[in-house]
């Protein structure tokens, strides 16, 4: 492919940077009244010198994530500066009265925080044959180490090497005169763009519409979160076939109520669902429900409950958890496409999606990004699921590890409800990452007094090892209340130990930032 030289001008760009190609964004200027920022191109082969160039915020439309990476490490660098030159302004060397020299940080170097001028015995990082001062102390260069090329409308930069290419060292890169400049330089335009990208992604996101707001500052979540509608399986992770669902065959829309579903003795769907057992009508019933628990047989025929309050009841109860589910974990068994009590039955309710306006918003009480409904919930009304990758245990073990934080596991979440029923070694559960890919749901905080919880939602009763998880408000929840959940929800036996406060915790312990007058005080000790 020929070459073509392309210096950026001033004036908004149709043109558009070739995303594959960008490694990364190093540093940032303002240049006639425009944004600038400082990419790094990939090369195929590890080079000191791989190619660099200036290109406004309209060119970099499709890679926003890159510079949100590169903006989220100059504001912590930023803010760690400003807290060490505030700390360093009243202390004194004991000996000459100075102030001491300290070391850099590593968000010191990354951001090329020192700079001091390197003196004449030092050979400097930045080179060229055509201009003896070198690029770093003229203003105009737009291009290091190569060029840029065309394809399609798209310019990606190729290294190249030439008497009139500026030449610059990466690990240079951003040299002090870039790091001054990148401080002083205004960002407020890709913070901007940053912003409505992310809400063009939560426009396209199935369901009511999620909204955005932060009064706070000016961030954003992740542009590296993806939204998804429904499980990824990852590698390793098999689902069942859906010729292994079995839907009710004795039930109809049609059955004196026309909604779906009346009688729980009817509805297969119901099979391992959780018996009523103060329904049970006399000792020979109870005798013969004992027999079949003690010996693994059908509970079909004995007294259960649909879970959800059905169509005609009280306005503010029609469709939420009944409270035989609502105060216990029992699993909840939903119909499926296969019954045929029809496409509005009773027992449907999760697999219909959220059905309520949520509001991501950043939090004024250092607690990160939180979630809120914008209308009034009632107690046992659906929320939304957790969403997310479905991982082997091995492969969540791996991204424990390597995370190197027990935050991590605040994205992780166990397949295990029915690991003891099914005799499912732990080895071979999966795990629901959500860091990188999921729901809104992944934005709710945690608090010791909750007022969601998470309960779990079967549509194919034949598959133990991945069903949903879905939050129901666990009491009436007003509009614009924070939207959380225990983090550390337990089944009913652990959750008298899972309630005790940790006095003693270790040293890389999580605090608990919910404030409840029952706060544990520590989430992962």
């Amino acid at each position: 492919m020929p070459s073509v030289v392309v210096i950026p001008g001033t004036g908004h760009s149709s043109r558009r940077v070739l995303i594959e190609k960008v490694h990364s964004i190093l540093s940032n200027r303002v240049r006639d009244g425009e944004e600038q920022y400082l990419v790094r191109w990939k090369t195929n082969a590890k080079t000191s010198t791989p190619a660099l160039s200036w290109h406004v915020i309209d060119e970099l439309s499709r890679c926003l994530e890159h510079v949100q990476d590169y903006l989220d490490v100059r504001s912590k660098a930023i803010s760690v500066a400003a807290q060490l030159r505030a700390s360093s302004n009243k202390r004194k060397s004991p000996d000459t009265g100075s102030e001491e020299e300290r070391r850099p940080s590593p968000l010191d170097r990354q951001l090329g925080r020192i700079s001091h001028t390197p003196s004449s015995s030092r050979s400097s990082s930045v080179s060229s044959n055509v201009n003896t001062n070198g690029p770093s102390a003229s203003p105009s260069v737009d291009v290091y180490n190569g060029v840029l090329d065309h394809n399609g409308g798209f310019v990606f930069g190729r290294r190249a090497a030439g008497p009139d290419v500026p030449r610059i060292d990466i690990k240079c890169v951003p040299t002090p005169e870039m790091s001054v400049t990148a401080r002083r330089s205004s960002v407020k335009e890709a913070l901007t763009c940053i912003r409505a990208e992310y809400i063009r992604r939560l426009a396209r996101v199935p369901g009511q519409l999620i909204y955005l707001v932060n009064i706070a500052d000016s961030s954003t979540p992740s542009l590296r979160f993806h939204y998804i509608s429904d499980y990824i399986c990852g590698e390793g992770v098999t689902k069942m076939d859906i010729e292994t669902q079995v839907g009710c065959q004795k039930c109809s829309p049609h059955m004196g109520k026309h909604i779906g579903c009346e009688y729980t003795k009817r509805c297969d769907c119901l099979e391992y669902a959780k018996v009523d057992e103060a329904r049970l009508k006399d000792d020979q019933q109870r005798a013969e429900y004992e027999y079949a628990i003690a010996t693994g047989g059908s509970t079909m025929g004995f007294p259960k409950k649909f879970p959800y309050f059905a169509e005609g009841t009280r306005a503010d109860r029609e469709g939420c958890l009944v409270s035989f589910y609502l105060t216990s974990r029992n699993p909840i068994y939903e119909c499926n496409a296969k019954c045929r009590c029809g496409p509005y039955c009773r027992n449907k309710n999760v697999q219909f999606g959220r059905q309520v306006e949520l509001e991501i918003f950043k939090t004024a009480n250092s607690r990160g990004w939180g979630l809120r409904c914008r209308q009034k919930l009632f107690q046992g009304q659906f929320i939304d699921t957790y969403r997310g990758e479905i991982i082997t245990d091995a492969e969540a073990t791996r991204r424990e590890e390597a995370a190197h934080s027990k935050m991590k596991a605040s994205y992780l979440y166990s397949l295990d409800k029915f690991a003891e029923t099914e005799q499912i070694d732990v080895e071979d559960l999966y795990v629901v990452d959500g860091q990188f890919m999921g729901g809104p749901t992944v934005f709710m905080n945690h608090s010791c007094d909750p007022n969601c919880r998470q309960y779990t939602v079967s549509y194919n009763k034949n598959d133990p090892r991945i069903y949903d998880l879905a939050f129901f408000a666990c009491r009436d929840i007003e509009a614009g209340e924070e939207l959380t959940f225990d983090y550390l929800d337990k089944e009913e036996e652990d959750e008298e130990k899972n309630n005790e406060a940790t006095e003693d915790p270790s040293a890389d312990a999580v605090p608990c930032l919910c404030g409840s007058d029952n706060c544990r005080k520590w989430l992962w000790t």
